[in-house]
């Protein structure tokens, strides 16, 4: 949309190249120029309608739907394009683990959100579409936490977003995660069912507890990887895909994640600082799903940081 289109009240059809991304995603890419604290402000107060209904930045389009969309009052001096730094970029590129003309896996390193927004001005993301210039439809296929390292799917074509997100709805996707938690995980210990209830406080931080009339039913299921002196690798398989549920479902359980700042325990992380771990122990190991155009199932491994595989060699010296 070109600046004379946002003075006055528009609106858009959804048609099927369109569908299925989330809503902000599509308004921060349409509406050029408009920055994206605008963007969210308006979804927030609702005046972006689809189907005369409010809805939230998580709302995925479908096709047929109509946006209204309100006039928009830019400042004469409008937002400068986001400059990526060229080593993110190259991190970027050096950590992609598969690619076709589909999609692409990359090994989101921890720290780096998967997208700009909510005081951030980029993410995986927006680094993505600045290597590949050329192509017009890169969209995240799936989220991961900012801290949370490890498999993250991008689609590059807007049948094989539609493709995977049915699959998510499914559950016919296989998401593998790698945490190190305190404590002895006990192996009859296989599956964790509480209710997630998520909180927003005012300063934007969200915080999820297990609350049996508030939450959402969630479902984990664990198996244990390898014990170690007071502490433990499981694997972890989220059945649900609820906001920080692997997270908040260990610490309920009595088995908090290595440098959690939100669910964690202070003295295991002092421990496992002295092993070198620096960020949250919780890696996106694996991921399985069945190819868009293909038709066959596809795994992709991605391995752990230098770091946190000399700090499972130190614990595992220490049990000798």
């Amino acid at each position: 949309m070109n600046k004379d289109d946002l003075k006055s009240v528009s609106y858009f059809e959804v048609d099927q190249d369109n569908s299925g991304q989330r809503i902000d995603n599509w308004l921060k890419r349409e509406l050029k120029g408009v920055p994206t604290t605008l963007i969210y402000r308006i979804l927030r107060k609702g005046e972006v309608r689809v189907n005369k209904k409010r809805v939230k930045p998580v709302y995925k389009l479908q096709e047929g739907d109509v946006l209204r969309i309100p006039p928009i009052r830019l400042e004469a001096k409008p937002d400068q394009p986001i400059k990526i730094s060229d080593n993110l970029v190259e991190r970027i590129k050096s950590s992609i683990l598969y690619e076709d003309s589909h999609l692409l896996v990359i090994n989101k390193p921890s720290g780096l959100a998967v997208h700009g927004g909510s005081g951030l001005n980029f993410g995986a993301i927006e680094a993505i579409r600045q290597l590949y210039p050329h192509l017009k439809q890169l969209e995240l296929v799936h989220r991961l936490d900012r801290d949370t390292s490890g498999c993250l799917v991008i689609s590059k074509k807007r049948s094989a977003l539609r493709a995977l997100h049915q699959q998510l709805r499914d559950k016919q996707v296989d998401k593998r995660y790698w945490a190190l938690v305190s404590g002895v995980w006990p192996d009859a210990l296989k599956k964790v069912q509480k209710p997630l209830h998520k909180n927003t406080l005012s300063s934007g931080e969200r915080v999820v507890r297990v609350d049996a009339e508030l939450g959402k039913a969630s479902e984990t299921r664990f198996r244990v990887l390898n014990k170690f002196d007071r502490a433990s690798l499981v694997e972890a398989f989220p059945v649900t895909g609820r906001t920080h549920q692997i997270r908040v479902h260990a610490a309920a359980s009595g088995f908090p994640i290595a440098l959690d700042d939100k669910y964690g325990e202070a003295e295991f992380d002092k421990r496992m600082k002295t092993y070198g771990i620096k960020r949250l122990f919780l890696h996106a190991a694996s991921i399985s799903f069945l190819h868009p155009k293909e038709k066959t199932t596809i795994r992709i491994e991605a391995p752990l940081e230098k770091s946190l595989q000399l700090a499972l060699e130190q614990l595992q010296n220490a049990k000798k």
